[in-house]
């Protein structure tokens, strides 16, 4: 699989979260090259099948999440300025004086407001109470085709950098989602010692609430959950952070299987996997949080990458990071064959 035209395909649809739709389409259409019934919920939940023929295998669930963060239309003033509420936690410092685009009755552009430098006093980082976007319409012109709830996105575009490095909107966890279907490509046509169930979930971001209730409904023995995580740049503590191009990231807490963890860093070794270990004290912030505990519970272990600029509309990741992801996923999912 080409997974820099998969990442630029998924990148480019919208998805805020709670409203997925769109990304969910696009990455169902993916999913099905590789997969069984797969389908899009009534939550925007993407989800496929791959059976291994054996009558006793288990379960292994495959989740990233398909959701992105930004803004939604909370209140439309007299002079038709728009207020705005957080879906997610995007990095909001990084908003001020930004071309967004109001996803309405029509895509309505817009800018978001703030006072020019001569005349304002407060230096402080923004909060989402100070946010405001002019779309340079009355009240009336604006309610004809912005409604409360709609969504809200910075403008930007998937570029490329150098090398294997490219930056985009939503490359958390888009880039998750393509590790996954580069894993299935791999492993596509090959033995599998697992039944995989395939998830990209919705409203990660505002809860995992899409990886519970597909959770709930697939009840896996064991699950892989693929998430992005935090890229080493000049302002960042070495012991938090993992260097871009360093390789997948093995999850080590107290709400992960250990047994999983430590399986999965030594097949990595016998591989040649590039990789580093992530210890999460006590939860990992992912849809690990959830899975594990829904239902009868499962094992589980979160398998990452690093990405620089997290929750801005200028995520920047490493190509290879995202194959070393999928190289692991397949080689534990379906052995030597795979990878």
């Amino acid at each position: 699989m080409d997974i820099k035209a998969a990442l630029k395909a998924l990148t480019e649809e919208i998805g805020v979260s709670g409203d997925e739709f769109s990304a969910s389409e696009k990455a169902a259409e993916f999913l099905s090259r590789y997969a069984q019934d797969v389908a899009v919920d009534d939550f925007g939940n993407v989800t496929g099948f791959v059976k291994c023929g054996s009558p006793n295998a288990k379960t292994l669930l495959l989740d990233a999440h398909i959701d992105r963060v930004g803004l939604i239309v909370t209140y439309i003033d007299d002079k038709g300025f728009l207020s705005v509420g957080s879906c997610g936690s995007p990095d909001i410092k990084t908003y001020l004086a930004q071309s967004v685009t109001v996803h309405g009755k029509r895509k309505v552009n817009g800018v978001v407001s703030t006072l020019p430098p001569h005349v304002s006093k407060n230096n402080k980082a923004p909060e989402i109470s100070d946010i405001s976007v002019d779309v340079g319409m009355t009240k009336e012109q604006a309610e004809e085709v912005i409604s409360l709830g709609d969504r809200v996105t910075v403008n930007s575009r998937f570029r490329e950098l150098c090398g294997d490095i490219v930056s985009a909107p939503a490359v958390d966890d888009r880039s998750g989602v393509c590790a996954i279907l580069e894993a299935l490509d791999m492993m596509h046509g090959k033995p599998s010692k697992y039944n995989l169930a395939i998830c990209f979930s919705a409203q990660e971001e505002t809860g995992e609430r899409g990886a519970k209730q597909t959770a709930f409904r697939i009840q896996p023995d064991e699950a892989l959950i693929v998430d992005v995580s935090f890229g080493r740049t000049p302002d960042s503590d070495p012991k938090e952070t993992a260097k871009l191009g360093s390789g997948v990231m093995i999850g080590f807490s107290a709400c992960l299987d250990k047994e999983m963890s430590n399986t999965l860093r030594e097949l990595a070794k016998s591989k040649n996997i590039p990789f580093t270990e992530e210890v999460m004290p006590t939860s990992t912030g992912t849809n690990a949080d959830a899975v594990g505990v829904v239902g009868k519970g499962a094992k589980c272990c979160t398998l990452s990458f690093p990405i620089r600029y997290m929750h801005t509309a200028v995520e920047t990741v490493d190509l290879n990071d995202i194959s070393a992801v999928a190289r692991l996923i397949a080689a534990y999912a379906g052995g030597d064959a795979n990878v």
